[in-house]
C-alpha cells in the first residue's frame, strides 16, 4: 500500500439526488418467496383467531408472523438458525415492550424505551448483516406494543401467541427444503453466472465489482452448507466457470499490467499447457437459466483446475464454519466501529421524532418513531433517498387506505383479506423501490388497528400524515447532525486489509508447495476483501462531514487485487495440469 498520506479537507456537504432515489429497479428474482411466506404465516393465526372471535389479539400473532420475511437468501441450514434467532429477538423485544407498557403509562418513558430498542435493533441487524427487511420490522412491532395498554398478567399469554406464530413462520421458511434442498445455492450460483456474463459482455469497473460480489456471494452460500452433495459439487463447477470468465476478461483487457504478478508465479516462465477457453456470455446466461430452473443442474465441461478447486472447496468448507463460529456481534460493534454512529443517529432521531409528536399532541408517536428508524442507512445520502421514498410512499399509501377502508369494514374476513393482500403487495413491490412498497405497507399498518375496533378515518389519516412528516424531517436532521467520520477510517482499515490479502495471495502463488486449499483460501480471502473495500468506499462516499477518501490508493488497490485474482486463477489451472508427484493421484 502506498505511503502517501491521506490529506484532510474541510467538512463537506454532498449533493442530494431526487430523481435517482425514486427510479424503479428490476424486481428481485426471489420477491415471491417472502411474499408468499408472510401471507401463509399470517393467514393461519388470523383465521384461527377469527374462529375464536378474538381478532383483537392479531397484533401479538403478527409479531411472530412477520418473522417469515427473513432469511430467504440463505441456504436452508443457515436459514433455520437465522429465523430461529429472529423469532427469539422478536420475543425479547416484544417482552420488554409489553412489560414496560404494563408498568407505566408515561409517554416520555415509552418514547425513550422505543428509541433505545430501535437503536439496539438497528445495531444488531447491521452487525449480523441479517439482510432485508432489517431492523424496521422489529421496531414497528415493539414500538406498537409499547403504546398498547397492557396488564402485567396478560404478558405471558400474549408472548405465547407471538411464539406460536413465530414457530409457524420458522416452519414456513424452512419447509421448502423438503422440495428443493439446494434452491438458495442454485439461485446464488445463477446470479454469479449472470453477473459474470454481464462483465464478459461489457467489461468495466461497475460490472467487474458486481460480478466479483456475486461470485463471492455464491461461494459464501456454497461454503455455508453443511456438507458437499453431488448438486453442490456441480454448482461449485459452475461458479469456477464464472471465475474463469472474470479472469479471462481481465487478462484480455489488461495484459501488460499483469506482468508483475505473473513473474511471481513459478510456472509463468514457460508456455504452460493450453487452457480451456473461458465460456462466453451466451453460454454463461444459458447455464444461469438452467440452474434456476427445476431440472438438473447443468454439467459444464471441466474448467482448468476444477479438480483441485473442488478439493480446495471441501477443505475450505470446514475452515469457513470455524471462522463463522469465531465471528461475534461484539467484534462488529467494538469501539471504533462505523456502525455505532448509525445506531446513535437512530437513538437520537427516534427519540426526537417521538417527543416532537407528543408535544404536538399527536396520538400515536410510535408512527413517527418507526418512520425515523426506517430512514437510517449506511450514509447520509442513502438516508436522504430513504427519506424521500418513505414520505412519498406513505402519503400515497394513506390515500389507498382511504379507498379500501369501506371494503375492509364490510366484515372480519374482508379485513383479514385486505391485510393479507397488502402483505403480499408490499413484498412484490418493495424490491423495485422502497417508496413503491411503502404504498402497500402504509394501509396494512393502518388496517391492523381495525382488528382492535374501528377508528375515525379522518383521525387515522391525519395522524399518519403528520407522524410521517415529523418522523421524516426530524429523522433526517438527526442523520445530518450526528457525524460518522469513522466511515473514512473504516475505508483505511479495509484498504490495509485488502493490501495484506493481496500480498498473501501473491506469496501463495509464488510458493511451489501451495496446494488447492491454500490457493482457494488466498483467492477467496482477497475477493472478500475487495468486496468489503468497495462496500466501505460506497458507504463513505455518501457521508457528510469527513475528510477526503484516498481515491488514487483505492483505485490502485482494486486494480492490483483484480490482477492478482486473475493470476491466481491461472496458477490454479496450471496446478491442476501438473503431473502427479510421489504417486499422488
Amino acid at each position: 500500500m502506498s505511503d502517501t498520506p491521506i490529506r484532510p479537507r474541510r467538512p463537506s456537504v454532498r449533493s442530494l439526488p431526487i430523481a435517482g432515489a425514486l427510479r424503479l429497479a428490476r424486481p428481485s428474482d426471489t420477491w415471491f418467496k417472502p411474499a408468499l411466506s408472510v401471507v401463509v404465516a399470517s393467514a393461519v393465526p388470523n383465521l384461527l383467531l377469527f374462529a375464536l372471535d378474538r381478532l383483537d389479539l392479531v397484533m401479538y400473532t403478527m409479531a411472530g408472523s412477520l418473522c417469515a420475511l427473513y432469511g430467504h437468501s440463505l441456504p436452508y441450514a443457515r436459514r433455520a438458525a437465522t429465523v430461529a434467532r429472529v423469532v427469539l429477538g422478536m420475543l425479547v423485544g416484544v417482552a420488554l415492550s409489553l412489560v414496560t407498557a404494563s408498568v407505566t403509562d408515561s409517554t416520555a418513558i415509552l418514547i425513550a424505551v422505543a428509541a433505545l430498542l430501535a437503536a439496539a435493533q438497528k445495531a444488531l441487524c447491521d452487525a449480523t448483516r441479517i439482510g432485508p427487511p432489517g431492523h424496521v420490522i422489529f421496531t414497528f412491532v415493539t414500538s406498537a406494543a409499547l403504546f398498547t395498554p397492557q396488564e402485567l398478567g396478560q404478558v405471558p399469554g400474549h408472548l405465547a401467541l407471538a411464539l406460536a406464530a413465530g414457530a409457524l413462520s420458522w416452519l414456513v421458511t424452512v419447509c421448502p427444503a423438503l422440495l428443493r434442498r439446494e434452491g438458495p445455492e442454485r439461485r446464488a450460483t445463477a446470479r454469479a453466472l449472470d453477473a459474470a456474463a454481464a462483465y464478459a459482455a461489457a467489461p468495466g469497473h461497475r460490472t467487474r465489482h458486481a460480478a466479483a460480489a456475486a461470485v463471492h456471494g455464491a461461494w459464501q452460500s456454497l461454503l455455508a452448507t453443511g456438507r458437499a452433495t453431488p448438486v453442490r459439487r456441480e454448482l461449485a463447477r459452475l461458479v469456477i466457470h464464472a471465475e474463469a470468465a472474470l479472469a479471462s476478461t481481465a487478462l484480455d483487457g489488461a495484459p501488460d499490467r499483469e506482468a508483475p504478478v505473473r513473474s511471481a508465479a513459478p510456472h509463468s516462465s514457460g508456455p504452460g499447457p493450453a487452457a480451456t477457453p473461458a465460456p462466453g456470455p451466451a453460454q454463461l446466461r444459458a447455464w444461469a437459466a438452467a440452474t434456476r430452473a427445476r431440472g438438473p443442474v447443468p454439467s459444464p465441461p471441466p474448467a482448468p483446475g476444477t479438480t483441485a478447486e473442488i478439493f480446495g472447496v471441501d477443505a475450505e468448507r470446514a475452515a469457513h464454519r470455524e471462522l463463522r463460529a469465531r465471528r461475534t456481534v461484539l467484534r462488529a460493534l467494538a469501539p471504533g466501529s462505523p456502525l455505532l454512529p448509525i445506531a446513535a443517529r437512530t437513538l437520537i432521531g427516534c427519540a426526537l421524532a417521538g417527543y416532537v409528536c407528543a408535544a404536538l399532541g399527536i396520538g400515536r408517536p410510535y408512527w413517527a418513531i418507526v418512520t425515523a428508524a426506517s430512514l437510517y442507512q449506511a450514509n447520509v445520502t442513502l438516508s436522504w433517498n430513504r427519506t424521500l421514498q418513505r414520505t412519498l410512499g406513505n402519503l400515497i399509501g394513506v390515500l389507498v387506505f382511504a379507498a379500501v377502508l369501506p371494503v375492509s369494514r364490510t366484515g372480519p374476513l374482508a379485513l383479514i383479506a385486505c391485510c393479507l393482500f397488502f402483505n403480499f403487495a408490499a413484498e412484490a413491490l418493495i424490491t423495485r423501490n422502497y417508496w413503491l412498497g411503502s404504498i402497500a405497507v402504509t394501509p396494512m399498518a393502518l388496517l391492523v388497528l381495525e382488528f382492535g375496533g374501528t377508528h375515525p378515518a379522518g383521525e387515522l389519516i391525519g395522524d399518519r400524515v403528520l407522524d410521517t412528516l415529523v418522523g421524516a424531517v426530524v429523522g433526517f436532521l438527526a442523520a445530518t447532525a450526528v457525524t460518522n467520520r469513522r466511515a473514512s477510517g473504516y475505508v483505511e482499515k479495509t484498504l490495509a486489509a485488502t493490501d495484506a490479502a493481496r500480498v498473501h495471495a501473491v506469496r501463495t502463488i509464488a510458493d511451489p508447495a501451495s496446494g488447492p486449499a491454500e490457493l482457494d483460501g488466498a483467492r477467496r480471502g482477497l475477493t472478500g476483501s475487495l468486496v468489503e473495500l468497495r462496500m466501505a468506499t460506497d458507504a463513505a462516499a455518501g457521508e457528510w462531514w469527513q475528510r477526503a477518501l484516498p481515491e488514487e490508493q483505492l483505485l490502485a488497490a482494486e486494480q492490483a487485487g483484480h490482477r492478482t485474482l486473475a493470476a491466481t486463477a491461472r496458477r490454479q489451472g496450471l496446478t491442476a495440469l501438473r503431473p502427479p508427484q510421489n504417486g499422488a493421484v
